[in-house]
């Protein structure tokens, strides 16, 4: 019998700690290869784009949310900065921790930075074939603003560009 799994049983911690970066390529080769076939294309594009954060991280503009349930890693989001905006990336969690509200928690944690940090723009890229996280976006004010045919994760798919704008109010 699978235990049951609350919200409340899980952690979430703000500091990157050794290993954490090469987990969370880690994560993400495994479940999108799993769930939607991406291959290595996809593993190196999420390498790359750790590497560049972890050479650029800023703690006072660039934010992380790692999740943790029974010391181990359940889920995860990282909040990087750019000249005009926050970029949300390497949102994940791993399957039996979906459909707990971890998720619209992060998304809630998330915008709560952007506001306190006087961000007024976001962004974010997925794809269409991600239905469950494009729905949370949207639900909390994201707007398709961009599509572009992609075989980059060695799979033809649509990528997607999605925006939100906030008042500084």
């Amino acid at each position: 019998m699978t235990p049951v799994i609350h919200l409340d049983d899980i952690t979430c911690r703000n500091e990157f700690r050794p290993g954490d970066l090469g987990y969370i390529a880690y994560l993400h080769g495994q479940i999108y290869a799993r769930e939607c076939g991406y291959g290595l294309g996809f593993e190196a594009y999420v390498l790359q784009g750790l590497q560049e954060f972890a050479h650029q991280y800023d703690p006072d503009r660039d934010k992380v949310w790692i999740c943790e349930h029974d010391n181990n890693i359940v889920g995860f989001l990282l909040g990087v900065h750019r000249p005009d905006s926050l970029q949300l990336r390497y949102f994940i969690l791993l399957p039996e921790y979906r459909g707990l509200g971890l998720g619209k928690k992060l998304m809630v944690e998330f915008l709560a930075f952007m506001k306190l940090n006087n961000y007024t723009r976001a962004y974010l890229w997925t794809t269409n074939e991600q239905h469950a996280a494009t729905s949370l976006y949207t639900r909390h004010g994201f707007r398709l603003i961009e599509e572009k045919i992609s075989a980059a994760f060695d799979k033809q798919l649509i990528e997607r560009k999605y925006e939100l704008t906030i008042d500084k109010n």
